[in-house]
């Protein structure tokens, strides 16, 4: 169920429509605007008309494609992926959800093909991501407003820009927002191996912050953790790991941190509690052990630490320039 950064490929679900560029390697522009023609071009899409277990409700179907519009944009999708988010939202228990039936899919990146006449922000051969969650991009093409749709470099990989929107993005804003961290602070995550996660680490040793990632073990742990270092990781250690009192080693040479981020829920978020210096912070942005967050009496009192939530969807909100 948890899926974090899979691309779902929409090529596979028809061949390149005549006249436009294939799903890999397209830089440049397609088309300038649509050709009249008798009938109105049909995709194909993945829509659910009603909420639940995602295997049963979605299904592949064909689709009209709307006419451009003055402000419209006709748009030809890349990739996309399968984030938590999609499936819970097609479930019904996510905090925002689309009218149905709907098209899944929060993410993704794709190119512009043609624009209408009043559009001035993008162009044909521009790729182009969601402004925000439910516009639905898991179909082979679509018609949405300018405004719907944020231009980003075509030169970076194709899985970047498909899933650039979410996970870095709720990465950088945690870091920044709850605690004024300096180079040389720490940070405590869990399901480091996430797609936040991994953005984390990568934000963070930019910014010169050290993190602790605490992953789940398995057969191949030190596969994992050379994976994680790779990317900046200071220390990876297990949920059994983080229980043990060889733990206070790795405070010898970093401070303990003031900010936790807490994807799981259940023991491993009370876990990073106990890790947690004085005053410090632990945010939650998602919940994979489906289980509450168990806060010690002591821990809160005593220690003074803070539990808030963050959720990109209304920070974008909140953050509106209109």
């Amino acid at each position: 169920m948890w899926v974090c950064g899979a691309v779902f490929r929409l090529r596979a679900l028809a061949g390149p429509r005549k006249g436009l560029c294939p799903a890999s390697g397209c830089r440049g522009p397609a088309a300038a605007s649509y050709s009249a023609s008798a009938d109105p071009p049909r995709v194909r899409a993945l829509v659910y008309g009603h909420h639940g277990d995602p295997a049963k409700v979605v299904e592949l179907k064909n689709m009209e494609l709307a006419a451009v519009g003055g402000s419209d944009v006709h748009v030809k999708m890349l990739a996309a992926p399968i984030n938590p988010s999609d499936i819970n939202m097609i479930q019904g228990n996510y905090g925002l959800l689309p009218e149905l039936p709907a098209v899944g899919g929060n993410e993704g990146v794709g190119q512009v093909i043609a624009v209408g006449s009043n559009v001035t922000g993008v162009k044909p051969g521009d790729w182009v991501i969601p402004a925000n969650p439910g516009l639905g991009t898991w179909r082979t093409e679509a018609v949405f407003s300018e405004e719907a749709l944020i231009e980003v470099p075509s030169d970076i990989p194709l899985q970047s820009a498909a899933t650039l929107g979410v996970n870095p993005c709720t990465a950088y804003r945690m870091l920044m927002d709850f605690e004024q961290l300096q180079p040389g602070d720490s940070v405590i995550q869990n399901a480091s191996n996430s797609g936040v996660g991994q953005a984390v680490i990568q934000i963070a040793a930019a910014l010169g912050l050290k993190t602790i990632n605490v992953v789940r073990d398995r057969p191949d742990i030190q596969k994992l953790t050379d994976r994680l270092k790779n990317l900046g990781a200071e220390h990876v250690v297990t949920e059994e790991g983080l229980r043990k009192p060889e733990m206070k080693n790795i405070f010898k040479a970093i401070p303990q941190p003031r900010l936790a981020l807490n994807c799981v829920g259940g023991k491993s978020s009370t876990e990073l509690l106990r890790q947690l210096a004085p005053g410090g912070t632990m945010v939650t942005y998602g919940g994979m052990a489906k289980q509450p967050i168990i806060a010690s009496v002591s821990l809160i009192i005593f220690k003074d630490l803070k539990l808030r939530g963050f959720w990109l969807s209304q920070w974008k909100k909140d953050h509106s320039l209109v």
